[in-house]
């Protein structure tokens, strides 16, 4: 009967209605609510934002390159920011903070300009650096025009294995210090090559983080 007929597309359309409503709300939403937060608590925060905690005989860390010429690096070390936009004390270049490699205190903080800048004074910088000090560096724009040798074996005393290869615009993140018997474990590079850049004229930038044992006297 037409009535029949009526009730039988109500029911379809009902039914039709309910799957849509599956499909976008619990397919694409619920997936993305995990146990923890559908419980109302909060996941555990790790210092500097990492991934995972440390130990407590290391210092956590986490460099982030700057992107193109327009976003500049940042550096955080046992959870506390010591370079950034925020704290508009980054520059174009290299972007260095040296910490106390005991304590985990800022020592200084330095930006060169390796476009047009003076690099004599990144060269002072980084002979007067003392013994135990750790030394995380960041790029920002280009990091190697106006890079020597006397540099560059500088930053390989440090522990680096890249700073040989920089080239302009690439970018660089590096954790290394004054005194080191080995090569650094903790350090990312990626060249500026046109057919790979994410941006137009300079690569990806580089996030790398991780844990810095604490030097023992």
């Amino acid at each position: 009967t037409p009535a029949g007929v009526i009730r039988l597309a109500a029911l379809l359309f009902m039914l039709l209605g309910t799957w849509v409503i599956i499909q976008t709300y619990f397919d694409r939403s619920w997936k993305t609510v995990s146990l923890r937060s559908w419980l109302g608590t909060q996941a555990p925060r790790h210092e500097c934002g990492n991934r995972k905690s440390c130990p407590s005989d290391h210092f956590a860390f986490r460099l982030i390159s700057g992107a193109a010429n327009l976003v500049g690096p940042s550096i955080c070390f046992n959870d506390q920011i010591l370079m950034s936009n925020v704290k508009n004390n980054i520059g174009r270049g290299l972007n260095i903070a040296l910490v106390n490699g005991s304590t985990g205190q800022l020592l200084k903080t330095g930006t060169f300009d390796m476009y047009s800048g003076d690099i004599k004074l990144l060269e002072t910088f980084l002979t007067e650096i003392k013994t135990g000090t750790i030394v995380l560096t960041a790029t920002f724009d280009d990091p190697a025009t106006k890079m020597t040798d006397t540099v560059r074996t500088l930053f390989t005393e440090l522990g680096s294995s890249f700073v040989g290869n920089l080239g302009f615009r690439d970018n660089w993140v590096f954790l290394g210090a004054k005194g080191l018997s080995a090569k650094s474990p903790f350090e990312e590079h990626i060249k500026n090559n046109k057919e790979t850049n994410k941006y137009d004229g300079w690569p990806e930038l580089l996030e790398l983080e991780g844990c810095a044992p604490r030097k023992v006297d």
